[in-house]
């Protein structure tokens, strides 16, 4: 087998094994020394294929986001109203998400570091994998807030934007549902909890999702 091949391959292991891992325990809990367990070898080895943690975990993320690219593609009707693809293609993210915490963590973990930062830990070839993931699931919504926008219902300045914008709302909401609690003020000076009905909140953000799209954006 060339070494090209057997380099893939192991490279694929890696990555099989943080997925399940992910998906099995969460990110915060994955540690390297358990992928390089779970593969057989040494955690060494492991950063002679990726150029650290982060790496990995933007490979992984564009695992995920070939999953959601599926899912969100199979949400959308075109025949549909503008609207009506919008709120869809909402809850097909949400219900992605909520099947699969650890895609939201992993996705937050890489959001939460500056860009530059991110430039400097992930290699220009890993980034451009995770450009494409990103892009190919944020084009469903941009095709959705593009035909809105040619009929009228929608007044969108710059749809990828906005789609970005919908990224990161989601798994802001996502978070608040792995949570399972929101806070009220119920005395004077004193806060309460209640749980967080899923259905709702998915509800509240694709209303949101379509007054935004329905809005004049800032000039």
């Amino acid at each position: 087998m060339p070494a090209s091949q057997r380099r893939a391959e192991r490279k694929r292991e890696i990555l099989d094994a943080t997925r399940a891992l992910f998906d099995e325990r969460g990110v915060r809990d994955a540690q390297i020394e358990d992928i390089a367990q779970a593969v057989g070898i040494n955690r060494a080895i492991i950063y002679r294929h990726f150029s650290g943690k982060e790496e990995l975990f933007a490979m992984t993320l564009v695992d995920y986001l070939a999953e959601l690219d599926q899912a969100l593609a199979a949400a959308d009707d075109p025949s549909t109203s503008p609207s009506a693809r919008l709120e869809a293609i909402t809850d097909a993210f949400l219900d992605f998400g909520s099947g699969l915490p650890a895609f939201v963590d992993c996705a937050q973990a890489l959001l939460r570091r500056r860009g530059d930062e991110l430039l400097e830990e992930v290699s220009e070839s890993v980034m451009l994998k995770l450009g494409v993931g990103m892009t190919s699931c944020l084009s469903h919504v941009v095709r959705v807030l593009e035909a809105g926008s040619a009929t009228g219902e929608f007044h969108v300045r710059d749809p990828y934007l906005l789609a970005n914008i919908f990224y990161t709302q989601a798994l802001g909401v996502l978070n608040l549902a792995t949570l399972q609690l929101s806070v009220r003020g119920e005395n004077p000076g004193l806060p309460a909890v209640d749980a967080v009905p899923f259905d709702e909140v998915k509800a509240y953000l694709q209303r949101g999702a379509v007054a935004m799209a329905r809005g004049d954006a800032p000039q």
